[in-house]
This record gives structure tokens, C-alpha cells and sequence, in this order.
């Protein structure tokens, strides 16, 4: 039996962060209890007792919740049966990080931890309804270490209105001097139905955001990470196991309100109706792909990947050539594309025109 991942979803935060378009509600206890309980009932009904490879607890703010619910939390993942170099990430907030919470973690077997940060620039972290200071990251960071959670990732989120390169760069050496393993970064998303939306925020110019790209690109990548996905860069040997399912395309599941999970080659979403949810009724909409799609997917997805697509291993799964499928002559004449050492990826120099690649490609 293959070995699959494990992503849980836990909606609850104590604020809304103003560019955030994920499924959340503002914390209450209550809510999180009845939660908790659906939660157990949809894994007991769905899990089908392989090896678990990674499971990552995102939200919303896992760390929002308190000690007994978060007990009860790692009591009801104990039905999954963990291969022994398992990956267990967890997300929280900078500002929940005290040694009892990361105690209840390292504790309940996680090894790796996800802290939205976002910038240290007080007019960014205003502008996302957020807080965060470099004396508290540097001093929660070291009691993690202390503790023993040393994987640790941070997330970035750049190109905000009115954001200089001066700030960015400030923001990147901040970062840098945290002495992390891994670093996520995000070109800011104005989403539909989200605080910005509403506030009609317009993105920022696209040459600008593409500077500010490769600024990133070129800083972590001389400081020693790694850039192994589009956006994401870690120390050698810390790239993130489970983002790499997502990205090889390959199977997992997704519990928990507005959770994505993809099986028996087929793509799900759940509910986003809490009520919904807690009567049972979890799963939205259902995708059943046809191998063309499921080989969409395959490229979409692993050309995220700096590495891009073993042609061998795409023939091994899919039993056609990649390069008679899809039209990839012109995109390698334009230099768009690369295949070099048995695999396709997209030239370093045209990551940031990765859709448009994709467009011309499916």
C-alpha cells in the first residue's frame, strides 16, 4: 500500500489577517469543541490505515487554540500510523510561541514549525491587520531551538502597496538573521472577498514585483538556501516533504472545513459551511480526472519545482512521452523551457513568467 499525506485544516483564528481568503472564523471555544468533534468523525470515516509520510496541521491558527483542545487535537491524529521518518509541521502565530505550546508539540511528535511572520516593517504588518518585532522572533526561535523544534519555516509577504525595495531588503536581512532552515515567500494576492478587496487595494507594478522577485531569489540563494520551488528556498536537506506531495502530484488527504485532498485519483474539496461540516455533510465537490488531466496536473505542478520533471518518471506513470503530449518545441527555441540531465523545468530567468509558460503548455 502507498504511502500517503495527511493535511488537517483548523479554521479559528483570534484575528483576521486583511489579505487572507482562506477558510477561517474568529475563535470560540465553543465553535472549536463542536469542531473537533466533526473532525475525529471525518478521519475515523475516511482514513484507510496506510503509512502516513507527512501530516501538516494548517489553518487559520492552529496555535489558537488552548492546551485541552489542543491535546484533544493530537489524542484524535494517533489513529494515523506514521512511517518512521515521518515530516509533522505545524502552523502558529509568532505571538502564541510560549515554551508550554511548543512543549504540547514536541510532546505529540512534531518536528517542524510553520510561523507566519509575514515583515518586520511596522506600515506592512499595520497594512495586514498584523503584528509581529524582530527582538520577539529571535527570542521565540531560540526557545524553540531550546526545546528542540529546530525545522523551522517563516513566511514572507512582499510586494505590498507602497513597499520599497529598501524595505524588502531590510525585511530579508531580518529574516536571514533568524538563523531558519526554510523560507517561504508570497507575492502579495489581492483575493476576492477579502479586507483588501473590499478596500479596492490595486497590485503593484508588475516590473517592480518582478524586482523585488529576483531580489529574494539572488539574496537567500547567497546566503546559502536553496531555491527548490518557486517560492520557497531552505537549507540543504529541510526542503518541505509534504509541499513536495502537492508538487510530484502525488496523493493525500484533506480533512477539516474547506480542506482540498486528492485520491483514487480523484480531487476533492470540503465544505466551507460550518454547519455543514458539523452534521456531517464534508465534502463540497468532487473532480474524477481522466490521465490527460491528471498529466495537466503533473505539469502545472512539478514545473513549480526549480528541478521541474523527471521526463523518465513522467513515462514510468503515465506511459507517454511528455514531449510528443504537449507542445513544448517553441517554449525550448524561446529558451522558456530547459531539458537538461533527463529532466524539463522552466529557464531560472522565466520563473517569474511561469503562467504564461503554463497557458502556451495546457
Amino acid at each position: 500500500m502507498q504511502e500517503k499525506s495527511v493535511y488537517i485544516h483548523i479554521p479559528f483564528c483570534k484575528k483576521i489577517c486583511s489579505y487572507c481568503d482562506f477558510c477561517k472564523f474568529i475563535y470560540n471555544s465553543k465553535w472549536v469543541d463542536d469542531y473537533l468533534i466533526a473532525l475525529k468523525k471525518e478521519i475515523e470515516d475516511h482514513y484507510q490505515w496506510e503509512t502516513i509520510k507527512t501530516l501538516y496541521i494548517g489553518g487559520g491558527t492552529p496555535s489558537s487554540l488552548d492546551e485541552k483542545q489542543l491535546n484533544n487535537l493530537f489524542q484524535m491524529l494517533k489513529i494515523f500510523k506514521l512511517a518512521s521518518n515521518y515530516e509533522f509541521t505545524f502552523e502558529c502565530n509568532l505571538n502564541d510561541i510560549n515554551d508550554k505550546l511548543i512543549n504540547v508539540l514536541v510532546k505529540n511528535g512534531v518536528n517542524r514549525l510553520s510561523i507566519g511572520i509575514e515583515s518586520f516593517d511596522l506600515d506592512n504588518l499595520q497594512f495586514m491587520n498584523r503584528t509581529a518585532s524582530f527582538e520577539e522572533a529571535q527570542k521565540k526561535i531560540k526557545l524553540c531551538k531550546e526545546i528542540g523544534l529546530n525545522n523551522i519555516n517563516i513566511d514572507l509577504i512582499y510586494a505590498l502597496p507602497n513597499e520599497s525595495i529598501e524595505v524588502l531588503k531590510k525585511d530579508l536581512d531580518y529574516f536571514i538573521k533568524l538563523d531558519i532552515s526554510h523560507i517561504s515567500t508570497y507575492s502579495l494576492m489581492i483575493e476576492n472577498h477579502t479586507m483588501l478587496s473590499y478596500q479596492n487595494i490595486k497590485p503593484i507594478d508588475e516590473d517592480l514585483d518582478a524586482k523585488m522577485y529576483e531580489l529574494i531569489c539572488n539574496t537567500l540563494k547567497k546566503k546559502g538556501f536553496i531555491h527548490y520551488e518557486i517560492s520557497n528556498f531552505a537549507r540543504e536537506g529541510f526542503e518541505s516533504k509534504h509541499n513536495l506531495v502537492y508538487w510530484n502530484n502525488e496523493e493525500y488527504y484533506g480533512f477539516g472545513l474547506g480542506a482540498s485532498g486528492y485520491l483514487n485519483n480523484v480531487r476533492y474539496t470540503n465544505t466551507q459551511n460550518l454547519n455543514d461540516y458539523l452534521k456531517g455533510k464534508t465534502i463540497l465537490e468532487e473532480e474524477h480526472l481522466s490521465q490527460k488531466e491528471t498529466m495537466d496536473y503533473e505539469i502545472m505542478l512539478g514545473l513549480r519545482k526549480i528541478k521541474g520533471i523527471n521526463l523518465e518518471k513522467f513515462y514510468e506513470k503515465y506511459h507517454v512521452q511528455l514531449q510528443e503530449e504537449y507542445p513544448i518545441d517553441n517554449l525550448i527555441k524561446e529558451k522558456k523551457l530547459i531539458i537538461k540531465n533527463g529532466n524539463i523545468f522552466i529557464n531560472p530567468d522565466k520563473l517569474y513568467i511561469m503562467n504564461e509558460i503554463l497557458v502556451k503548455l495546457l
